[in-house]
């Protein structure tokens, strides 16, 4: 299993928008094949700080969801909202 966690930061005036996209497109996500669970976190101390934490089965599924139309779509209107570059990264069960 792969767990996916990417932390993002909005400008203050897009996360409503963000929060939209995320809502219209979780459980297209959530559905991709592979998929195994998809929850988004919200920082307490930071209201436009989000994470998102995902369960993959594989790299191989992650990597076809982030190559598929879905994620280009999705991304594309997302990072035009982000206040700072995006930390992404992935990790092992062990």
């Amino acid at each position: 299993m792969l767990i996916r966690i990417v932390s993002m930061h909005f400008q203050r005036e897009n996360v409503e928008t963000f929060l939209e996209i995320f809502a219209t497109s979780k459980d297209k996500i959530a559905a991709s094949p592979g998929c195994i669970q998809l929850d988004l976190l919200s920082d307490k101390n930071d209201p436009c700080h989000y994470t998102t934490l995902s369960n993959w089965v594989s790299e191989e599924a992650l990597d076809n969801y982030r190559n598929s139309e879905l994620f280009k779509t999705t991304w594309a209107k997302t990072k035009v909202l982000f206040s700072q570059k995006p930390q992404a990264a992935s990790y092992e069960v062990v």
